[in-house]
């Protein structure tokens, strides 16, 4: 009777999880303002805006800097990539904050080096700062309040905070690196010499480097004020202290001295680019990405792919479900590999063939519901926006007519699909939405000089081959392909969700089923970030070493994943492999037009933290 029973609970999990779950968190509701990130010091910082009369727009750009501080997977000399619905004009903006390659940093000069790839860490790794200027342009175009108030929360932590497990161990697992670097060893590992050289859990961590350069921004933007200059303008002069001031000079003498390419010219040419973002429509949902520079259309692409099938008959998490958006997703992933790259360098990627109907359906047809599709390999989108394709001999080498092998994970593979970041959400009840991904400079980081910022390790992100990629060859001035996808929806013409998760090559995995439990199985927004995901590794790596290449069949399933629905993937050609957590850890905020309120998800899998008023 007892297995039975529990036979019976199963079903109803994996078919009606609206009903059946019940998740580890409780959902957030508030009726004023959301405030959603990876940690919860950040997200009190977010809280703090709001209190103080600030929009979304604010306390979303309060939480990244304070996010940045604590080394939350990223830090100041990072990218930033956020979507913004703006309630007066009842559109969404796109913010591009991502760094460039710098001068000298070609194909030829990494292939001299014998690299295959350009390197993880170290300077020459590094793309030029993004997310100062990104929050200075999201605070001066969109928010309220100035550069002093919002960066508040983030100068309290720099001049010492009481640091959490999380960040003060992954300093110690990466000391070898840091040692490296002179200036990075001076600020994460204050016990030199010790058995333990990084600090501990509940040390205060202090950054008086990171401090005096935050404090230098704020100077200038209060010295403009003085002058009569507005609040918008005031900010712009704290963004140039950055970029062509002397906290610019000092960054690229510690970029320079460590061995690193960035020179002042590439600082002061960089700009933040306000964008049209694209969008697919999902059922009557429009959902909006940034564009082929992220690999945020990988997701409105599976959109359009999964339009042709019934997917809530399958039934939630059965095999032929989980088959179904994994097939989806190959398809567009080997898109994502060959197309998506810089749209400011040419040449200009055929996004419009990319996320059209039509491609979508050629693309559905190729999924065959018995089998894994491997190899699967890049289509040609240019005959459904009315060209020819320039690259068919590269793609004939992407084909093949033999089915590769099933290839199995190791740790550093995963390491590398994973490597995360935090994503950050806010909403008010006038209507700003904020969906942010900022990422970049995470431990073990080169720190620049005596500024305390964190160079971003972004630039392994380009190939070095055009046969791989013709659109993402790193060149100066250039930016790579990143995986960092903040999303919004809009129904009828109104924010519906704003949602975004760290995760590497997994982020539009883990947010395109986010978005499918929400629309197609009818979960709560918590219950939707706790659900148990699949990720493929049926991709190539954007981030990591050499081996970047692919690993057919290989899936992620939850560790509760019923017996049948294993033996039916398993006839179907796939690997798996297991976790007891697979949810992302996406944030999420939903607006609930019935009763005027914000229900705001955060996943059971990190330390991704929420706070609603």
């Amino acid at each position: 009777m007892r297995r039975f029973f529990l036979l019976f609970c199963s079903v109803l999990y994996y078919f009606f999880p609206a009903q059946a779950q019940l998740t580890q968190k409780p959902p957030l509701h508030g009726k004023n303002w959301m405030a959603i990130t990876g940690k919860p010091l950040a997200a009190t910082a977010g809280a703090a805006i709001f209190q103080k009369g600030g929009n979304a727009v604010d306390a979303a750009c309060a939480m990244i800097a304070a996010t940045c501080t604590m080394w939350d997977v990223l830090s100041w000399g990072g990218e930033t990539q956020a979507l913004i619905y703006n309630p007066h004009t009842k559109k969404v903006i796109g913010i591009n904050a991502l760094g460039v390659a710098p001068t000298g940093a070609t194909a030829a000069f990494f292939k001299n080096k014998g690299m295959n790839y350009p390197p993880e860490y170290g300077p020459l790794a590094a793309v030029t700062p993004g997310t100062p200027g990104g929050i200075c342009t999201m605070l001066a175009e969109y928010g309220t309040m100035s550069l002093k108030e919002v960066l508040a929360p983030a100068m309290q932590m720099a001049a010492g905070y009481p640091i959490e497990a999380q960040t003060a161990n992954s300093m110690e697992r990466g000391k070898d690196k840091i040692k490296q670097w002179p200036y990075s060893k001076a600020v994460f590992l204050p016990h030199a010499g010790e058995q333990r050289e990084a600090p501990e859990a509940g040390e205060i961590f202090k950054q008086n480097d990171l401090f005096e350069t935050l404090r230098k921004m704020v100077e200038a933007e209060q010295q403009a004020l003085k002058k009569g200059r507005s609040r918008k303008e005031a900010i712009y002069a704290a963004n140039a202290r950055f970029y062509t001031g002397d906290i610019a000079k000092e960054f690229v003498r510690g970029c320079k001295e460590q061995g690193g390419l960035i020179t002042e010219a590439d600082l002061a040419k960089w700009k933040v680019q306000i964008e049209e973002p694209v969008s697919v429509n999902y059922k009557g949902i429009e959902v909006y990405k940034l564009s082929q520079w992220t690999q945020g259309p990988v997701m409105l692409q599976a959109l359009n792919i999964l339009e042709q099938f019934d997917l809530k008959n399958m039934g939630f998490n059965s095999s032929r479900y989980i088959h179904t958006v994994t097939q989806a997703m190959h398809l567009a992933f080997a898109d994502r590999d060959f197309y998506y790259g810089d749209p400011y360098y040419a040449p200009h990627e055929p996004m419009k063939g990319l996320l059209s109907k039509e491609y979508a359906k050629e693309r559905a047809k190729l999924i065959d519901p018995a089998k894994n599709l491997s190899p699967a390999v890049p289509g040609d989108p240019y005959p459904f926006e009315g060209r020819s394709n320039p690259y068919n001999n590269y793609l004939q080498k992407w084909s093949g007519d033999k089915p590769l092998a099933v290839a199995p994970v190791d740790e550093k593979y995963l390491e590398q699909l994973w490597r995360g970041t935090t994503s950050v959400e806010a909403a008010d009840s006038a209507g700003w939405v904020v969906s942010v991904t900022p990422s970049g400079g995470w431990l073990p980081a080169c720190i620049a000089g005596k500024t305390g910022i964190g160079m971003s390790q972004r630039m392994q992100s380009f190939v070095l081959d055009s046969v791989f990629n013709p659109y993402n060859v790193v060149e100066p001035g250039k930016r790579p392909r990143v995986t960092l996808t903040p999303t919004l929806a809009l129904k009828d013409g109104k924010p519906f969700l704003s949602f975004a998760v760290q995760g590497g090559d997994t982020q539009d995995q883990n947010l395109l089923q986010f978005f499918l439990n929400m629309t197609e199985f009818g979960m709560t927004v918590q219950e939707a970030v706790e659900a148990p995901n699949v990720n493929t590794y049926q991709l190539y790596l954007s981030l990591g070493g050499e081996d970047r290449k692919p690993k057919p069949g290989s899936i992620l399933l939850n560790s509760n994943t019923p017996e049948w629905t294993r033996r039916e993937l398993i006839k179907m050609g796939y690997k798996l492999t297991f976790d007891d957590r697979t949810s992302g850890p996406v944030n999420a905020i939903y607006f609930d037009r019935k009763h005027g309120t914000f229900w705001g998800g955060s996943s059971n899998h990190g330390e991704d933290y929420g706070v609603g008023w």
